[in-house]
């Protein structure tokens, strides 16, 4: 590995090799530069994009595409309010030009009194989102004071989404790209500096969409609007993280190498191992999710595999050779004079390892009692959100469906779908319409052209996210599938929420062991060892259990969220996981260096001290990108970010500061067992628990603690 990576370094790190590093950048930048604009084209915004992959309600969707009907996608407008007949009837001939052809508008339907519904059907073959909002402009234009008038239904619910996921990208990158140039100017404290890591990610980011954008177009990569806009994040976090490692090995090189370009290739090639491995424990990890059953999972796991890598490629690539061509200047005020010192000798990383090496016993049992106390939180965990509950601010379709769940069968919006044979359709209207929880079976029922099947709408008495239709949803299935040759599926908005919930059950213990053992099998390859894999294993499992608890607090006490969407536990855990061990790799992997070379005990303190500044700006940095989330309108990202900043933040102050390195010195040379530091570690400082290593502790804390 060693030799693969100094041949490797050469290139970026050469005098003539920066060069032909530069132009083939910027030959891909000018090559694929067009196609990178064009992501947007290759997202599935399909109703089966979020679904469970072969669920039944998925299979309800492609059946639809056989109906005639499924071009129609209907509105519903709301009335409520004193004036509401005056104004449903001023509405009607206005509304009219909104229909699709051969469609006519039903309504104004009465409720109990108060209010009135009028539904349209509009041509989803057209742009739907701009027929809603154009509709809305009319709507209730004419009302009376006093009267409310909302826009909802399904052709509503997918504008607001639509609107949402528009806006995301673009708002996704200006924060991200604001949040990572403010910390990397108080990180550096340089007015030049940042931009070299901020120009890299930007290389990083132009390669991920267009390779993104080819493997969707070409390669059937799965990519939605959610997995979308994750990936720049992603890349900007993971990207920054790589890039303030590496800065922070070539600086402490150049106090040690005249030679700017041997400062590099010696960089390179020392840290190249655990950039490498984290990269390739993040995107394993991440294409795990292609085990998943739900098909967003599956598309941010494998799309966010590709952005991890292609920030690897920019970053040992790109980012050496654009500091190796402009010196050592860069680095002003603070320019790395050859000869000085790489660092002060006493820093607060060397404080708080003396601290830690004084008790190390206690360092890790408090620790791991810090933790278990806030992954006592996730206990009382309410996982599911209705619809009304995935937006922070409420769009006006949650509004109109709340207000017809006030006056009308609360499913009179949303109806669930039957498809089945035509011959048997009577018999499983029939057996649909005894069902407990079902308002109405609709008369009628749309047939496919060639008349083989039938589409029958199913009015339930509860909202169509709610516990109670789910249950009746269950009854319909029940019933209609006992209907001999009918072939009867149930889909809808209900059935959907359904299968999504019972899909990221499965998800779970389906991915969580994979990632695992993946993540078990990169340790164990990069550390040569095997008490100390599973035992950074351990701590970053602890932490996401920590960070769920705490998110969960946050949640519920301060953002006032019902409760936690059924993707989060999987999607946090993938991304604590492989983001989590990131810092033990770059930790652990300094420490094995510096252990060959001093000792246990002091190879651990080394490890902290060196490493400690360059891996808490890269923890705060990739904390930071995620929060961006949190001021999302979506409840789902916001929570997503929330849960992934706090995680980071566990495992940059508290996991890898205290736990692992307490663990390392309470256990000593087992720490390393069965591998060659094991073996052959030098004997400095005694083995753990002997009277040469407690006194080689006190020594070094003695030194440190100035």
């Amino acid at each position: 590995m060693r030799a693969l990576l100094q041949r490797i370094a050469r290139a970026p790190g050469g005098r003539r090799g920066k060069w032909a590093v530069l132009a083939a950048w910027l030959i891909v930048a000018v090559a694929l530069g067009p196609l990178a604009g064009k992501l947007g084209d290759v997202e599935d915004t399909s109703p089966n994009a979020f679904l469970p992959h072969g669920a039944e309600s998925a299979r309800v969707n492609t059946e639809l595409e056989k109906f005639r009907t499924d071009t129609v996608m209907p509105v519903v407008v709301v009335y409520t309010g004193a004036g509401a007949r005056e104004a449903a009837d001023a509405d009607r001939s206005a509304l009219d030009r909104f229909t699709a052809e051969g469609q006519r508008i039903t309504g104004p339907v009465p409720s109990d009194g108060e209010a009135l519904m009028t539904v349209v059907p509009l041509d989803a073959e057209e742009e739907v989102t701009d027929t809603v909002d154009a509709l809305r402009d009319v709507a209730g234009a004419d009302a009376p004071p006093g009267t409310d008038v909302e826009v909802g239904g399904p052709a509503a619910s997918l504008t607001d989404s639509v609107a949402v996921f528009d806006s995301l990208d673009a708002t996704l990158m200006i924060a991200t790209g604001l949040v990572v140039t403010a910390l990397l100017l108080i990180t550096y404290r340089s007015p030049v500096l940042w931009l070299f890591p901020l120009l890299s990610v930007g290389f990083a980011a132009l390669l991920t969409q267009a390779s993104t954008y080819l493997l969707a177009r070409h390669a059937s990569l799965p990519v939605d609007p959610q997995s979308a806009g994750v990936l720049m994040v992603l890349v900007f976090g993971v990207g920054t993280d790589y890039a303030l490692l590496l800065i922070a090995r070539y600086r402490e090189e150049l106090h040690r190498h005249e030679d700017r370009h041997r400062a590099m290739r010696i960089a390179l090639t020392r840290s190249g191992p655990a950039v490498l491995a984290s990269a390739g424990t993040i995107a394993v990890g991440l294409a795990c999710l292609a085990l998943a059953d739900i098909s967003s999972s599956r598309s941010l796991g494998l799309v966010g595999a590709v952005g991890v890598v292609c920030a690897f490629l920019a970053m040992v690539t790109v980012l050496p050779a654009l500091l190796v061509l402009a010196g050592r200047w860069v680095f002003w005020p603070f320019v790395p004079r050859f000869g000085t010192p790489a660092r002060k000798e006493h820093t607060v990383w060397s404080r708080i390892g003396a601290l830690v090496a004084r008790r190390p016993r206690w360092s890790w049992l408090m620790s791991v009692a810090v933790t278990g106390a806030l992954a006592l939180s996730a206990a009382g965990i309410s996982l599911g959100l209705t619809q009304s509950e995935m937006f922070q601010d409420k769009p006006e379709s949650v509004v109109a469906q709340e207000r017809l769940s006030e006056h009308f069968p609360s499913g009179a919006s949303d109806p669930a779908q039957i498809v089945t044979r035509t011959a048997d359709a009577g018999e499983v209207r029939t057996a649909a319409d005894g069902v407990d929880g079902v308002a109405r079976v609709e008369p009628g029922g749309d047939r496919t052209p060639d008349g083989s099947l039938t589409l029958l709408s199913v009015v339930l008495e509860d909202a169509p996210d709610s516990d109670a239709a789910k249950d009746t949803v269950d009854a319909l299935r029940t019933v209609v599938h006992a209907v001999a040759g009918a072939d009867a599926l149930v889909g809808g908005t209900t059935a959907e929420s359904l299968d999504t919930a019972r899909a990221a059950d499965r998800d779970l213990t389906t991915v969580v062991p994979v990632v695992l053992l993946v993540v078990l099998a990169v340790l164990i390859g990069l550390l040569r060892a095997l008490v100390a894999p599973v035992l950074l294993l351990a701590t970053v499992v602890v932490s996401y259990l920590a960070a769920l608890g705490a998110s969960n607090l946050l949640f519920e006490h301060v953002l006032g969220h019902a409760g936690v969407d059924w993707s989060i536990p999987l999607m946090g855990f993938v991304f604590l996981v492989a983001l989590g061990i990131d810092y033990n790799i770059f930790l652990m992997h300094r420490v094995r260096e510096e252990t060959a070379r001093l000792g246990v005990v002091r190879g651990v303190l080394e490890g902290l001290t060196s490493t400690g500044g360059v891996i808490t700006s890269a923890g705060v940095v990739l904390a930071a990108t995620f929060a961006v989330f949190a001021g999302l309108p979506l409840v789902t990202m916001a929570q997503m970010g929330v849960l992934v900043g706090i995680g980071v933040l566990l495992d940059t102050f508290l996991v890898r500061t205290v736990m692992v390195p307490a663990l390392a010195l309470d256990l000593g040379r087992r720490f390393w067992w069965p591998g060659r530091l094991f073996r052959d570690a030098p004997r400095l400082d005694g083995d753990a628990g002997s009277g040469r290593a407690a006194e080689a502790r006190e020594q070094v804390a003695g030194r440190t603690s100035v």
